[in-house]
């Protein structure tokens, strides 16, 4: 019999006394394994195993990292769960990339017999010049909404100034970034557009300035703003974002739309630039998802959401949220169960592997600088190793003309995105509701939104299920967040995210369409559905924290405008790209 262990005191210290051979050797074997062990708990999780058709990886750790300042991240592990995610990609296959629906349907914005030429509405000596406010696609809704204002005041449209103030210091004018010949034809039938005021006695006429509300009706225009356009003759509209209705009668939105998808065209350079970047994406893979991430600081810092930095994340993004004086104070765990937090680089990869999009899918990442740097991309990266970016697309040479300026490095993120053949938004801001709006009226191309309500709950309880009951529950919960064609009621949601007035269905496989001439649109012939053959989906838009400038002395402001604050009501509606 094997003599029992004890052990002695010598000297003070603890020893063991000598043991048999055999069982020295299973101490020795029980002690590696714990090391072993002990090192697999602490290493970081990998995205995926080797292995081919589907084969399960290596462990997954329990995922919240902490961000406890912008360069660094670590994993806070709580625990260790099998949670290896299948290397392989859905048996879908097709079905994952487009709707079988989408064929259904197509953009129709042609206006109606009813709606009158521009030549017989306008009157004379009525000019409406407009302000914009944020960032690009922020200002692109208010030039968009300019329009059909000129066309409710039968005024003649002065092309719009954009915002050089805000955030982004950005000096570029509209026709740096548009096409201000194809903007003006295009709508020629529809309102008179004209690059600046003629002069009076031999100098430019001094605007009457004056803002209008939010969400401001037809009614209230004639209300507010004619009034004031009969006496002046000059009236600019400043802070013009959100200043019009959502809701309008059907000509008038579907003006909306062929602003938004036929005469907002990118300038030469800014286009030919984006459709570079697409076709070396098409180089690499046949088809690509397109992410717009939304995980800089400034979205973070805005929306009220904690990541688990600890005092140092709350200091930092704290510091930035000051920029918006009349924010609410945070309530990180009511946002995040409100499903108002941008998930995290790490969640929206394994979305869209638990969806079906395998390791072998390459990825275009459209992004400021993301808060907690590499380290925070990095379980992104092995999740979807085919990771790219314009930065990575495209040499510093080639991107030295848009680099200064953030509205035009912006735009071709935004071409990317809009050519890609699946778009996921991480933040339901303006780029992201006018991208889903363009693919839903460009043939319904897929939009990815996270439900993230619903997978605020799975994220936070991963480790306690393996990856296919993972996999099935995030399939479950994004049923309706997937981009298919009546997925939204109509009525329901912002017009430009859903134009569901100028979307048409097909009757038994025929389309009775009239023809128009083909307009150029990131490398691809769209249909131009115009009045004539001339016509052919929060970059933080940060808006409201850009104080007035000092010419602003005759500004008529709203009653339901605060003084000294902002004049948002619903803010989450102003972030953007």
């Amino acid at each position: 019999m094997g003599s029992r262990r004890r052990r002695h005191n010598h000297h003070g210290r603890w020893v063991v006394p000598a043991v048999a051979p055999a069982a020295a050797a299973f101490a020795a074997a029980g002690l590696l394994l714990l090391v072993v062990a002990f090192h697999c708990f602490l290493s970081p999780p990998l995205g995926d195993g080797g292995g081919e058709g589907g084969s399960r990886g290596v462990r997954r750790l329990n995922p919240p990292f902490l961000l406890n300042k912008p360069a660094e991240v670590r994993r806070n592990v709580i625990g260790a769960v099998d949670f290896a995610v299948a290397s392989g990609g859905s048996k879908l296959g097709q079905e994952l990339w487009e709707s079988k629906a989408a064929g259904n349907f197509f953009g129709c914005s042609n206006a109606t017999g009813q709606f009158a030429e521009a030549r017989a509405v306008t009157k004379s000596n009525r000019y409406l010049m407009i302000a914009t406010s944020g960032g690009l696609n922020q200002q692109r809704t208010g030039i968009i909404d300019a329009v059909v204002a000129a066309r409710i005041l039968n005024a003649t449209l002065v092309i719009p100034k954009l915002d050089e103030e805000s955030f982004w210091k950005d000096e570029s004018g509209f026709a740096d970034i548009f096409d201000v010949d194809s903007f003006i034809s295009s709508l020629l039938n529809d309102v008179k557009i004209i690059r600046q005021v003629p002069d009076r006695n031999g100098k430019p006429p001094s605007p009457y300035k004056m803002r209008i509300p939010r969400k401001c009706t037809p009614k209230c225009y004639e209300n507010r703003v004619l009034p004031a356009l009969l006496k002046k003759h000059v009236v600019q509209l400043t802070k013009f974002d959100y200043r019009l209705s959502n809701r309008l009668e059907t000509d008038l939105q579907k003006l909306r739309c062929r602003v938004n998808f036929h005469a907002l065209q990118f300038t030469d350079p800014i286009l030919k630039m984006g459709e570079m970047l697409v076709q070396r994406m098409r180089e690499k893979s046949g088809r690509f998802i397109a992410l717009h991430l939304r995980f800089e600081p400034d979205m973070l810092a805005f929306s009220g959401c904690y990541y688990g930095g600890g005092d140092i994340e709350r200091r930092e993004l704290g510091e930035i949220r000051k920029r918006w004086k009349s924010l609410h104070a945070s309530n990180p765990d009511r946002e995040r169960r409100h499903g108002k937090c941008p998930l995290t680089p790490e969640e929206v990869g394994l979305m869209l592997r638990a969806l079906g999009f395998g390791k072998d899918v390459h990825l275009y990442v459209a992004s400021g600088d993301v808060y907690g740097g590499e380290e925070t991309l990095a379980p992104l990266k092995a999740l979807f190793p085919n990771f790219h970016s314009k930065e990575t697309l495209a040499s510093k040479e080639e991107l030295a003309p848009f680099l200064p300026y953030s509205s035009r490095m912006a735009a071709l993120d935004f071409i990317v995105c809009d050519s890609s053949d699946v778009f996921v938004t991480n933040n339901n801001g303006n780029m992201a509701r006018i991208l889903a709006g363009r693919r839903r009226y460009f043939g319904h191309r897929r939009t990815i939104r996270p439900n993230a309500k619903k997978l605020y709950s799975l994220f936070l309880n991963r480790t306690s299920m393996s990856w296919d009951t993972f996999a099935s529950k995030v399939q479950t919960f994004q049923k309706g967040f997937m981009g298919e064609p009546n997925e939204i009621k109509p009525g329901r949601g912002e017009f430009h995210e859903n134009p569901m007035d100028c979307i048409c269905a097909k009757s038994k496989g025929k389309i009775e369409h009239s023809r128009p001439r083909l307009i150029k649109r990131a490398g691809e012939a769209v249909e131009n559905h115009s009045s004539d053959e001339d016509l052919d989906w929060k970059d933080l838009d940060y808006g409201e924290h850009t104080p007035l400038g000092k010419d602003s002395s005759n500004e008529i402001e709203s009653d339901d405008i605060r003084v000294g604050g902002s004049d948002i009501p619903e803010l989450e509606d102003m972030m953007s790209d």
